[in-house]
């Protein structure tokens, strides 16, 4: 059964959220819609590297974040609700060098006012780069 507010939710509908935003900036795509989850990928390139040629932390964190606070988009009513990070927290566990990596954001918790998010990020063999947990507000609008 899909967690997602709109049941026909596709991928070409979140393309137009990263327009002109840090994410169209380091080149994240989406990838996949799942039942529960959602993932994208990220190039590790010149735009993404840290001063010795891997993968900058900070890149996973945006990844991460950008995955987990759409999904968490995805999971709300927009007319009654908004969403915002909290937290975000990530151990970073093998370098990359090259090649695109991937996040695929489940969910922990999805509660009336905060979203938990796992996400994981892997490289092209599959391996294991970054395991991020982001902490999400769900708003209430005043309009």
């Amino acid at each position: 059964m899909s967690i997602w507010f709109n049941k026909e939710i596709t991928l070409d509908a979140l393309h137009p959220l990263g327009h002109q935003t840090m994410g169209e900036w380091l080149g994240i795509e989406w990838t996949v819609i799942g039942e529960d989850s959602l993932q994208a990928r990220m190039p590790v390139d010149h735009r993404t590297h840290q001063p010795y040629g891997l993968l900058h932390g900070g890149a996973s964190c945006v990844l991460a974040e950008t995955i987990g606070s759409v999904a968490s988009a995805m999971v709300i009513d927009h007319a009654k609700f908004f969403c915002v990070g909290l937290e975000i927290n990530a151990n970073h566990l093998r370098g990359v060098r090259e090649g695109y990596v991937t996040g695929t954001a489940t969910p922990l918790h999805l509660g009336a006012s905060t979203h938990v998010w796992d996400i994981r990020i892997k490289d092209e063999k599959g391996k294991l780069v970054c395991v991020s947990r982001l902490t999400v507000a769900v708003m209430p609008r005043k309009d």
